[in-house]
Parts: structure tokens; C-alpha cells; sequence
């Protein structure tokens, strides 16, 4: 029985590590507690006050005669759809918030084709996607604007239902770019380092001195372990020197300063950290309180955020902060479509924070509505399916560079770098060549096999299935 208890002991320990992990790695997917988002009440003011343009998109939502119950989830008076979301785990209500924001700005506007827009929140509570698709194959016409860390373990029944998605956010290599998924604004590319192009701007143009000396930290987990072999690969193709590579307890560290140490010790002048950005906070304040300044540190893309300038504290003049965001646009711009965004947020979620996880979510939205606005009375799960793959330059109205969804590895993706200061988050200078982003560095496709996107031949089913 000692031996028992012992063993016990040690195997939740290993889980609560685990699960802490994966937060590390999803701290974008999660949104509130509850069944739905209370969308079908409308916002502050009538259809009148609202205009149903978003961006450089016109008349997204709109009134209409839908007569016919055309699909599961759609009735003549509404179209019910998912939203995955580890709430229960991480306590973050972003997607959930991106969800009442957008479908109550969109029922003001009349809905799609006169339905109005119902989203079910899927809270996967971290381990449980599997047992929320269930419930969503049974109720829900596709899933929209969602995420979750552990989204591989729902895929399968997704693709046996015959569910499309459009995912805010993807995260394991088995769900990312699987089959009737559409990602808007992808935040991962199957067999795609989707970070190729800042690190080569990193190590080649902006901090040369750094190439031959880069420090990574990562969580001490498979899934941690997976990035870090990844972000390696990357660094070895581009000629970058890793001079020391360690791993920290995912729980947490009390006292930072053996890493410090040995970043110093080390000469590390560039920084990977992969891991929760107050943790890392807390490892600059070390390195500061040292007189010890890096070249740069890639907080990751988590980090973009308020939060983290205030956690930083004289960390973030000190040091140099930078993170890739992907092609999205940064709050800080004047582009009318986060202008709008913001404001759509002041009338329907005042409390609500924007996070870049949230403006894909509304990128995602954005292109379900076009989407399933197009197929009419007659809605089903193919035609929104196929409108969306037909869009070959999505920019949900601006929000982010031009999408080819019918071709999603961009010969040459886009990056955007924006650096942290305590006057908040400025951008980078990174040399964009088209617009916001610069978009000049060729895609690099992995050589190590990370794992490859669940397909309907898997479950036995074809695209000619999907109705």
C-alpha cells in the first residue's frame, strides 16, 4: 500500500506538470464559463446605430427570409454554432468575449440572412475537447472562433460528425490544418516553422552579434520539448549558435537566478523563452538586478499584452523585448479595422479585453459570416465550407495580411515585430515591405517529422460525405 500511495503521488505530479505545460502553450484558448454567450440579445441600440460594415468588408451581417431548417444547428430563425474554449482551466474569456462581441454586433445588423447567431461555449476545461465535440456533433452546424491547447483529442469525432471549423487558434500538429478546417489567420502551418522569418531577421539584420550565441528556455515537457526541437531546427538552417539550452520545472521557479547565472556565464545574447511570461518576468528582473543586458528576448507572442509591460517593470526599458506577431495587426496602429474593432468592444464587452488570439477569433468569424451569408436559405455545411476555401485574399477587413485559403503555406508568410517599452508596445524596426508586415522571407518547411494533420481518409470518410 506504501508503494502504492507513493506511486499515486508521483503520477499526479506528473499530470498536474503536464497540465501545466499545455497551459504554457494554449494560454490563448479559453474564454468563459456557460452553455452560450447570451448572443441573441442584442447590443446598446437598434440595427440602426450599428453599421454592418466591418473593415474593408460590407454588409457582413444583414436581415433576410431564411425559411428552411437547411442543416444541423440551422433553423429558419437561427444558426447555432461552437465555441471551443479551456475556460474552466485557464480562466480566460477572450474567445468567448470575441464571440458575444461578434454576434451581437452581427444580430443588430440582422443576423445571417435574418438567423440569428447563437454560440455554444465548449469549455474543454484543458483535458476534455474530446468529450465537448461529442456534444458539439450533436448540436452545432460548424465551430467558429475557438481553440484549445489539447485540440488533437477532439479531431477524430470532429471529422466523424462531419464538423467544419474555423478556429481562432490551432496547436497540435494532428488538428492544425486537419481536413474541413479553415483557419482565417493561421497561427500554425503544418510542417511550417511559422517563426522562420523573424528569427532569420533576428540573428541575420537586426542583432548579427547574436547569431553564434542563442539561449533557449523551455518548459520541461513533451509538448515544450516538441517546440524546442522545432525552434533548434530552424536555428541550425539559419546558422544561428545555441550556447545553452535549458528546461525549467512547468510549475514554476522560485528563485531565477541559477539561470541568469548561466545565461551570463554563457555569453547568451539572443533569448527564446517558451513558457509563461511572468515567469519570465521574473527571470529579467534577475538579469537586470545583474547589470546583465541581452541583445534581445523573444518572449513569445503570449507576452503581447499590458500585463506583461507591468510585470516587467524596469525589465522592459532594460531589456529588449520583441515578439513576431504573425501578420496580425498590432493594437498600437491607426488601421480602421482595429479601429473599429476597438470600438465594437467599448459598445458590446466594455470590460472585455482585445488579445491577438481574439483578433483571429474575430478574423474567423469575420469569414464564417461572409461565408455562410453567400449560400442563402439553403445553408449547409459544404456550402460554407466551400465559400470559405474560396477566399484567396483574406485579410479579415484588414485586421492582418492577405490569406490564401485555398493554398494556406504562403510561399512567403509574413511577420510583424513589435517590441516591448513602459511606454507600452511600439513596433519594432523590422523594414516591412507591404504595409504592416514584411513578407520577403521564403517559408521554411520542417525536415523532422512533427507529427501531420488528421484527414477523413483516417475516419473512413470523404469530402463527397460532407452535405
Amino acid at each position: 500500500m506504501k508503494r502504492h500511495r507513493t506511486s499515486l503521488a508521483g503520477q499526479q505530479r506528473v499530470v498536474v506538470a503536464f497540465v501545466a505545460a499545455v497551459a504554457l502553450l494554449a494560454a490563448g484558448c479559453s474564454g468563459r464559463t456557460g452553455t452560450d454567450t447570451d448572443s441573441t440579445t442584442s447590443g446598446q441600440g437598434g440595427s440602426s446605430a450599428v453599421s454592418a460594415d466591418f473593415g474593408d468588408l460590407t454588409e457582413v451581417c444583414q436581415d433576410g427570409d431564411a425559411s428552411t431548417a437547411s442543416a444541423q444547428g440551422v433553423t429558419a430563425e437561427q444558426i447555432e454554432v461552437g465555441v471551443f474554449s479551456d475556460i474552466g482551466f485557464t480562466k480566460n474569456s477572450e474567445f468567448v468575449d470575441a464571440a458575444k462581441v461578434f454576434t451581437s454586433w452581427c444580430n443588430d445588423n440582422g443576423g445571417i440572412n435574418g438567423r440569428t447567431l447563437v454560440a455554444n461555449t465548449r469549455d474543454t476545461k484543458l483535458m476534455e475537447p474530446r468529450q465537448r465535440m461529442i456534444e458539439a456533433c450533436r448540436e452545432d452546424f460548424a465551430l467558429v472562433g475557438g481553440g484549445a491547447g489539447l485540440d488533437a483529442l477532439g479531431v477524430k469525432e470532429r471529422l466523424n460528425c462531419l464538423l467544419p471549423s474555423f478556429p481562432a487558434q490551432a496547436v497540435q500538429e494532428r488538428a492544425a490544418g486537419a481536413d474541413l478546417e479553415v483557419s482565417a489567420s493561421p497561427s500554425k502551418v503544418p510542417g511550417y516553422d511559422n517563426y522562420a522569418g523573424f528569427r532569420t531577421w533576428a540573428v541575420d539584420e537586426a542583432y548579427p552579434d547574436s547569431k553564434q550565441a542563442i539561449g533557449l528556455i523551455n518548459g520541461d515537457s513533451a509538448i515544450t520539448k516538441a517546440v524546442q526541437q522545432m525552434t533548434l531546427e530552424t536555428l541550425d538552417a539559419i546558422g544561428a549558435k545555441v550556447v545553452y539550452n535549458e528546461l525549467y520545472p512547468t510549475m514554476g521557479v522560485s528563485d531565477w537566478t541559477p539561470y541568469a547565472q548561466a545565461i551570463k556565464n554563457n555569453g547568451v545574447k539572443g533569448l527564446i523563452f517558451m513558457g509563461s511570461f511572468d515567469q519570465l518576468a521574473k527571470l529579467e528582473e534577475v538579469l537586470t538586478n545583474m547589470d546583465y543586458k541581452l541583445d534581445w528576448i523573444d518572449p513569445n507572442n503570449n507576452a503581447y499584452n499590458a500585463q506583461f509591460l507591468e510585470l516587467l517593470g524596469r525589465s522592459a526599458d532594460f531589456q529588449n523585448n520583441i515578439v513576431d506577431l504573425s501578420g496580425v495587426a498590432p493594437l498600437e496602429s491607426d488601421e480602421p479595422a482595429v479601429e473599429q474593432l476597438k470600438e465594437l468592444y467599448a459598445k458590446y464587452a466594455p470590460d472585455a479585453q482585445i488579445t491577438l488570439p481574439a483578433m483571429r477569433a474575430w478574423s474567423s468569424w469575420l469569414l464564417f459570416a461572409k461565408s455562410a451569408a453567400a449560400c442563402g436559405d439553403e445553408l449547409t455545411r459544404k456550402c460554407v465550407y466551400d465559400n470559405a476555401r474560396q477566399e484567396t485574399a483574406w485579410t479579415g477587413g484588414g485586421l492582418h495580411a492577405a490569406n490564401d485559403l485555398q493554398n494556406p503555406i504562403p510561399p512567403q508568410p509574413c511577420f510583424n515585430v513589435e517590441q516591448a517599452t513602459s511606454e507600452g508596445w511600439q513596433p519594432a524596426d523590422f523594414d516591412p515591405d507591404n504595409g504592416l508586415y514584411r513578407c520577403d522571407i521564403p517559408a521554411r518547411k520542417f525536415t523532422a517529422d512533427f507529427g501531420t494533420p488528421m484527414t477523413l481518409a483516417e475516419v473512413g470518410k470523404t469530402m463527397d460525405d460532407v452535405q
